[in-house]
């Protein structure tokens, strides 16, 4: 430990034991992998990390701070309610040369940054210089880089972890700043043990270890979700040969008089067109909502060839496990597999309905789509639902609103004029089992319809969301969404721009026409996928190719 020379003996004990353990994560191997990346504008550091996601650099940072204290034997508590995203971690003033210190010595052991916890510069946490420069700030953000090994994926400052000095007077320690649980508490306050995926979420399977804190921070609040979220996708293969032979047969059943009524964007090819997008949506789940506790495919026994079915958060669910009536099978149509989600076994009361071109963008929140007491989010879009009686020229989205708009006017008296945006939807399955009841007719059309129909009701899309906030149960929510059509001219230029900002919260990757190119388009999203979600899923086997597999001979169709 030659470089603690100079240090008087007291407080180089210290530094010591926080740097010396051989078993601390602080401690930065001279193999480990390092990059110069660009954050915030600014060049800096980062560890390589094969499988770096959002949650994990941010579990990573508490677990440095962690510790870092708790091998130099300093006094500190993890903190809630601060209204950040990312950890807190508090020490008592009086401790503030011994932490800086500590931290000083650790980031020249492992390259980091300091800055204050607003905003600011991004300093290098290994000079002292830093430390006299922040002397006066009561609350600062630490963080070690993290960066996936293609570099498109750079977890800074907004992944890091906040440090909170807590001042003492008359035997209390006060809080620098506000939070929403407790600012005030007594200097020998007993403090207990819990995990840190309380402090900085992980995914269930995974455990990061514990912090001490205080009991208050432990405590169950009225703006947590208690309650599990799962995620329910429907996915279809358009280039299996089985399932493309039973829609042309089903098609042939089709009288001439329902054929001629079947709107070309029923049926089109594009509405069916897989381009792997699944993979990618499922690793902005894995990226951005490590919350998420089950995740259900629901199809016609089609399975990605590249899917790890026997993942414990994920199931493959057949049609035939959840349509009420199994001679309403095959279909073709997503409104009437829509209708039937709610039947899914073991599916929880809050889920997330995606389509497979649907993605996370950026870390997201339970919040974001469930309030804390469990009422649903819903986010409206500026289309319109055309006006007037349905008619054989409008779209099947089209007439499927005018559909819901007759029922919620029937039963509500007001009269809906606004879609939703493609956006995941928050649905309940006691609003979906109420909504079968209660449109028992419409909704018995639309699961026996085998093609998008004039007759069609959008129970998941639309008509679920409309229903539950007439009778108090559903809000209207806010995210910051973008769709891009990936057949107009500037698609790559929104695609680049998406790649560049990563500033949406969700975005949908579509189109609805066949393209002139399909090799080049399916080229472009591609590139794009890639680049956006580059850090593999435990979703996905390892090396897979996304050929499909069929575990059995009779197969049903899945929907569009």
């Amino acid at each position: 430990m030659h470089f603690l020379a100079g240090f008087d003996s007291a407080r180089s004990a210290v530094v010591v034991r926080a740097l010396g353990g051989r078993s601390n994560p602080a401690r930065h191997s001279v193999d480990a992998s390092l990059r110069v990346v660009r954050s915030e504008g600014k060049h800096v550091r980062a560890v390589v990390v094969a499988g770096a996601t959002e949650w994990a650099a941010r579990a990573r940072n508490l677990h440095m701070v962690v510790a870092l204290l708790e091998e130099a034997e300093i006094e500190y508590f993890a903190v809630r309610g601060t209204g950040r995203s990312v950890p807190c971690v508090a020490v008592p003033s009086r401790h503030r040369d011994e932490v800086e210190e500590v931290l000083q010595i650790a980031f020249g052991r492992n390259p980091g940054y300091v800055r204050e916890a607003t905003g600011g510069q991004l300093r290098t946490g290994a000079s002292a210089k830093t430390w006299r420069r922040l002397r006066g700030e009561a609350v600062l953000r630490l963080v070690w880089n993290v960066c996936d090994p293609t570099g498109h994926l750079v977890f800074g400052p907004e992944s890091g972890c906040e440090l909170e000095f807590w001042p003492e007077k008359d035997g209390h320690l006060t809080a620098p700043r506000s939070n929403s649980v407790v600012t005030r508490i007594p200097v020998d306050t007993e403090l207990r043990r819990a995990e840190q995926a309380l402090f900085s979420p992980v995914p269930r399977q995974y455990h990061t270890g514990f912090a001490r804190t205080v009991p208050d921070f432990t405590a169950r609040l009225p703006g947590d979700h208690a309650y599990p979220i799962d995620v329910v996708y429907t996915w279809v293969d358009d280039s299996d040969p089985e399932w493309r032979a039973s829609k042309d047969a089903a098609r042939g059943l089709l009288t001439p008089d329902t054929t001629e009524n079947l709107h070309e964007q029923a049926d089109n090819d594009a509405r069916y067109t897989s381009r792997d997008e699944l993979r990618y949506s499922l690793r902005s789940i894995h990226q951005y909502a490590p919350w998420v506790r089950n995740i259900y495919l629901v199809t016609a026994g089609q399975t990605p060839g590249w899917l790890n079915a026997s993942h414990p958060g994920l199931r493959v669910v057949d049609h035939r496990e959840i349509f009420s009536d199994p001679a309403a099978l095959p279909t073709f149509n997503s409104h009437a597999i829509e209708s039937q989600l709610h039947h899914i076994p073991d599916l929880a009361e809050h889920f997330l309905y995606l389509n497979d071109d649907v993605f996370f963008g950026r870390p997201v929140e339970p919040e974001h789509f469930f309030h804390p007491n469990g009422l649903t989010k819903f986010f409206m879009s500026k289309a319109l639902i055309p006006s007037g009686r349905i008619s054989p020229e409008d779209l099947p989205v089209d007439a499927a609103g005018k559909n819901s708009r007759g029922l919620i006017a029937q039963q509500f008296g007001t009269v809906i004029s606004q879609k939703m945006k493609h956006t995941p939807h928050a649905l309940s399955r006691t609003v979906l089992a109420e909504i079968e009841q209660t449109y028992e007719r419409a909704h018995w059309v639309t699961q026996h319809s085998r093609f998008r129909s004039p007759h069609d009701i959008p129970v998941a899309s639309s008509l679920h969301h409309y229903y539950a906030y007439h009778q108090a149960r559903a809000t209207l929510g806010n995210l910051r969404y973008v769709y891009v059509d990936i057949g107009d001219v500037l698609a790559q230029r929104r695609l680049d721009r998406l790649v560049a900002r990563r500033d949406f919260d969700t975005f949908c990757i579509n189109d609805t026409v066949v393209p002139a190119d399909p090799a080049a388009q399916e080229r472009m999203v591609r590139r794009f996928l890639e680049a956006y979600f580059p850090v593999p899923s435990p979703f996905e086997l390892p090396d897979a190719q996304g050929l499909p597999t069929r575990p059995t001979a009779e197969l049903g169709a899945t929907g569009a």
